[in-house]
């Protein structure tokens, strides 16, 4: 049970802004007791497994958001390039327009990326054939579209990166306005994989 007052989604949006900006190693009990205002005890009583149940936690919850918002819309919603281009609003809200890290990512790279391995492969998994699905409803062969669809979020992850960078230079909104005119343009020879 939460302590009072406190809700479990405020306390994992929390924790995961506290995981996006230290890492997993990097966020001590203390730093996590900081960022959250909540005791050891509170935390431990909230995730008795302590940080790798806090960490699944939030991303249990980034996976449901991402396939409700993200994900299923990409596959089913008829209209493909009206998904791509939703696809392309809500990554720009969730990132804050490149001011919010991707935790997923930022545990890809961590040293304990083997911990999260399983869950961070489903993620990229997950948002690649999706996004591929579309592309293929765009009238693209498949081939070219997984290809894409590949080559988009490399390009998301990597402008998320450069936003962190350059943060007042709106790199993130730029590129996911190139990246929209890609998705939606007539494929290419050039992405086909050989």
């Amino acid at each position: 049970m939460p302590p009072r007052g406190r809700d479990r989604a405020e306390v994992l949006s929390e924790l995961a802004e506290v995981f996006r900006d230290h890492g997993f190693d990097g966020a001590s009990l203390a730093v996590i007791s900081e960022k959250t205002g909540l005791g050891r005890g509170s935390l431990y009583n909230l995730f008795p497994d302590g940080k790798e149940e806090m960490v699944a936690a939030v991303l249990a919850e980034i996976d449901l958001w991402f396939e409700t918002q993200v994900f299923a819309p990409l596959r089913d919603e008829r209209d493909a390039r009206q998904s791509i281009g939703n696809m392309l609003r809500a990554v720009d809200d969730y990132f804050r327009s490149g001011r919010r890290l991707c935790l997923v990512g930022v545990l890809a790279l961590g040293d304990s990326r083997d911990r999260f391995a399983q869950q961070v492969h489903a993620y990229f998994v997950a948002w690649t054939e999706a996004l591929a699905a579309a592309i293929v409803r765009t009238g693209t062969d498949r081939e070219t579209a997984s290809a894409l669809a590949e080559e988009a979020v490399a390009v998301i992850q990597g402008a998320l990166i450069l936003a962190r960078a350059m943060p007042e230079s709106g790199s993130f909104g730029r590129t996911l306005t190139r990246l929209q005119s890609r998705l939606l343009s007539a494929p290419s020879a050039h992405y086909a994989r050989t």
